[in-house]
């Protein structure tokens, strides 16, 4: 049983980081942003790039982190500068994030074997892989989290949250809400870069088509924290999104384990997103019953 506990929660702490950045976008600036399927990979691809050429660990992943942090500048633009539509904003960024991981990576695939990554460096210590992994995933969780509830607690973080909240009303307080729609998506795609960049270090490789499905992955984990583990405060979001990511890696992990084909978790995982976002409106029903009756 500690073989299926261990490595599933190391997993989904690394994953809790893409979930946070879906989770400022979809619920804090309210936008559906498709860029995370680009820049997702488009992390791993520019830390492998690094790492094969003999570079930092750190310093790779902080790289990976501007590199998605443009990414999500891009989309930012298209949608408040040129008035193209968020969700067409990230599509058309998300398509030309698959050349560009192409150009960084300069194949679709690159390996990080014999290279020295993040986990190797906490192997040396005497980890096991798996402690190495759950050691970086608590501690990039942890502070990713903090910063964040740090940051949107600033005059800054607020506007940017309530850009999200009510538009107009921001704009009547003097806001440029361009500019607050932009780093919010700056921020979410730099910590889904992040996540990218960390995952393929601790796979052991980069892939161009590794970001297939990511804003999926996101949302489940993020409407099953919220169903689960409730929305009270901002910090309970926050702490509920991370707990939703890993509760969503353990029901992968099991359903895995029970005999489900590999090829068929992204169905899974679409079906579990729609119970998922059901499920308030069961739960008013339900209660409206009880009350009528």
């Amino acid at each position: 049983m500690i073989d299926l506990i261990m490595p599933t929660l190391s997993q989904g702490l690394l994953w809790a980081l893409m979930a946070l950045g879906v989770y400022l976008t979809y619920r804090v600036l309210d936008i559906a942003d498709l860029t995370v399927e680009g820049s997702f990979p488009l992390g791993a691809a520019v830390a492998a790039a690094i790492l094969v050429e003999g570079g930092s660990p750190f310093v790779a992943v902080l790289i990976a982190a501007i590199a998605g942090a443009l990414a999500g500048v891009v989309t930012g633009v298209l949608h408040t500068k040129l008035k193209i539509p968020a969700l067409l904003a990230g599509i058309l960024t998300m398509i030309a994030l698959y050349s560009v991981n192409l150009r960084v990576m300069g194949k679709a695939n690159l390996s990080l074997l014999r290279v020295d990554t993040i986990f190797s460096l906490i192997r040396d210590y005497g980890f096991t892989n798996v402690q190495a992994i759950l050691i970086v995933g608590v501690v990039s969780t942890l502070f990713f989290g903090f910063l964040m509830y740090w940051f949107f607690g600033t005059e800054i973080g607020a506007a940017i949250r309530a850009t999200g909240f009510n538009q107009q009303m921001i704009r009547a307080q003097g806001i440029d809400t361009d500019v607050t729609i932009i780093l919010g998506l700056l921020l979410s795609n730099a910590l889904v870069a992040v996540s990218g960049a960390l995952i393929g270090q601790s796979s052991g490789f980069a892939d161009v088509g590794m970001g297939t499905g990511t804003i999926v992955i996101g949302l489940a984990s993020v409407i099953i924290g919220e169903v689960l583990f409730g929305t009270k405060s901002f910090k309970n979001c926050l702490v509920s999104v991370v707990l939703g990511s890993v509760v969503y890696r353990f029901v992968i992990a099991i359903v895995l384990q029970l005999g489900m084909p590999p090829n068929d978790l992204k169905l899974f995982t679409s079906v579990l997103v729609v119970l998922a976002l059901s499920m308030p409106l069961f739960k008013a029903r339900f209660r409206s019953r009880k009350v009528a009756k």
